[in-house]
C-alpha cells in the first residue's frame, strides 16, 4: 500500500457503542498501513437532555478530546468510514447535519471516486440497521463516491458478526448477553477498515493516472 493512503473515520456516538466500532475501523486501517483520522461530529442535543442520561454525558466528556470533523477531513482523505447509531431506521441527526454541509466539496468533485463505507448499531436486531446504512449510502451516491459494503467476502466472519452484507453493525441487546458476538463484530470492523484502506490505495493510484 502507498504509505500516504489516508482514511477518515467519522462518527457519532451517544453512549460509546458506535465509538467502539469506529476505533476498530481505525485499528484495521492503520494495521493495513494507512494514515487515519478519527473524528466525531458535533453534538446537537441540549445539555438538559444529555444530562438526563448519565451514560450519554459520561461518553461525551470522555471523548471531548477527539477532534470534530470538518470538510477539510473529507478533502484530505482517500477513503471514508462513517458511523451512526440507528435512529428510527435512519441516520442520526448529528451525522446527517454534518453530511448536509458537504455541498462545496461535492460540487468541486473532491469526494468523487473515493471508497466509502458505513457502520451502525441499534438496540434491537430489527431496529432498522439495513435501512440506516442504505440511507447513508444515498449520500455517497450523490457524492460520486464508491460504496464499499461488507458483502460476504469472509462468510464465517460476517456470519459471526450478524450476517449484515451492507455494513458492519452491532445489536446491543445481543451484545449484552454474548461477549463472543461483540468480539466478532469488532473483528469485522477491523477487517472492513483494512479493506477500505486497501481499496482507497488502489483507487488513489488510478486517480493519479487520470
Amino acid at each position: 500500500m502507498r504509505p500516504e493512503t489516508r482514511i477518515a473515520v467519522i462518527h457519532y456516538s451517544a453512549t460509546g457503542t458506535v465509538h467502539r466500532l469506529a476505533q476498530a475501523f481505525v485499528d484495521g486501517a492503520a494495521d493495513a498501513g494507512a494514515e487515519v483520522r478519527l473524528r466525531r461530529v458535533a453534538e446537537l442535543a441540549p445539555d438538559h437532555v444529555i444530562d438526563a442520561k448519565p451514560q450519554w454525558r459520561a461518553h461525551l466528556d470522555a471523548t471531548a478530546d477527539i477532534p470534530v470533523a470538518t470538510l477539510d477531513d473529507l478533502r484530505w482523505a482517500d477513503g471514508y468510514a462513517f458511523g451512526t447509531p440507528t435512529r428510527f431506521g435512519n441516520v442520526c441527526s448529528q451525522l446527517r447535519q454534518f453530511l448536509d454541509t458537504t455541498t462545496a466539496p461535492w460540487q468541486a468533485g473532491e469526494l468523487a471516486d473515493k471508497p466509502a463505507t458505513g457502520f451502525t448499531a441499534s438496540y434491537e436486531e430489527h431496529g432498522g440497521q439495513e435501512a440506516t446504512l442504505l440511507s447513508l449510502y444515498q449520500t455517497f451516491h450523490h457524492w460520486g463516491s464508491i460504496v464499499l459494503p461488507t458483502g460476504y467476502l469472509d462468510y464465517d466472519l460476517c456470519h459471526a458478526a450478524g450476517g449484515n452484507p451492507y455494513g458492519v453493525s452491532l445489536v446491543e441487546s445481543r451484545a449484552a448477553r454474548d461477549p463472543g458476538y461483540v468480539e466478532a463484530v469488532l473483528a469485522a470492523a477491523r477487517h472492513q477498515g483494512a479493506r477500505l484502506a486497501r481499496t482507497a490505495a488502489a483507487l488513489a493510484e488510478l486517480r493519479a493516472r487520470v
